[in-house]
């Protein structure tokens, strides 16, 4: 049993949690995820470590509400358990050598971005960071990107902060503007993803981007989460979840994605159903 011992909520849809997993912690590092499991009758969701205290033996994982598991963990308070905790699982982030970096995170994302940009910048590299949401009620982790970033740009689709724009629209005004990047690591929505990809693809910047397909055990072994990187299958649970982003086919993967929209869907029903009928009794 895994206690959670610290909830904050982030925005309306998203929380983050400190979770007690000594031995998780021990090993985490930046890229890798766990999987939990909330309950005995709960499913098997990965989420990625947004951080770690190895002192404190905690973990950090920082999630949105948006399908019936992640609304019961939601639900869930501090001092209470989560009945699996597995990690650390995938490949590490290879981040040493860099000398100036840009880092993107798109929404959730940013819960992926900053311990991609914390490690840099423990490791001396000059970190660029940008951060993209819908509007400012939905901004994250903006005075810890703060503290881990050289530079930092938060950006909104509508321009409720004061500063509208997509974050490829400010990536290639950084380029533009002469900075040369010896990597750019861009992590939220497939499009997202997809999109700063083919920009820096044109001025040949080494990209990373971080699936997060379908995934159930976590070993390789159900293959839910396959994805093809060069035309290769890969599978993001033992491969990645980093990739190589001028070689992920992005439209496959997205296409992946949807397969099971309506039973998510249905599962949220029935997760609403039940807890109407707790209200009313």
């Amino acid at each position: 049993m895994f206690r959670i011992v610290r909830k904050q909520v982030l925005n309306p849809a998203v929380k983050l949690m400190e979770i007690e997993a000594p031995y998780v912690a021990k090993k985490a590092a930046p890229g890798q995820f766990i999987i939990l499991r909330t309950d005995e009758n709960g499913e098997r969701i990965p989420l990625t470590i947004a951080d770690y205290n190895r002192e404190k033996g905690t973990v950090t994982i920082i999630f949105q509400e948006v399908g019936k598991t992640t609304k019961v963990l939601g639900e869930m308070k501090e001092g209470d358990y989560l009945l699996d905790f597995v990690g650390p699982l995938g490949v590490a982030s290879h981040l040493d050598g860099y000398r100036k970096v840009a880092v993107i995170g798109g929404g959730l994302g940013t819960a992926i971005a900053y311990p991609q940009a914390k490690k840099l910048h423990e490791l001396g590299a000059e970190v660029h960071s940008i951060v993209g949401f819908r509007n400012q009620e939905l901004i994250i982790l903006e005075k810890e990107m703060q503290q881990v970033s050289n530079k930092l740009i938060v950006a909104t689709d509508d321009g409720s902060n004061g500063n509208k724009g997509f974050v490829t629209d400010m990536l290639k005004k950084l380029i533009e503007e002469g900075n040369q990047y010896d990597l750019v690591i861009a992590i939220g929505p497939l499009i997202m993803m997809k999109v700063v990809s083919n920009l820096t693809k044109q001025y040949g910047i080494k990209t990373l981007v971080s699936m997060n397909p379908v995934m159930i055990d976590g070993t390789g072994m159900c293959g839910g989460c396959r994805v093809s990187v060069g035309g290769k299958t890969k599978f993001a649970c033992v491969d990645g979840p980093d990739f190589d982003g001028h070689e992920v086919d992005f439209d496959e993967a997205m296409r992946r994605q949807m397969m099971y929209k309506s039973e998510e869907k249905r599962s949220q029903e029935e997760h609403a159903c039940r807890l109407g009928g707790q209200t009313n009794a």
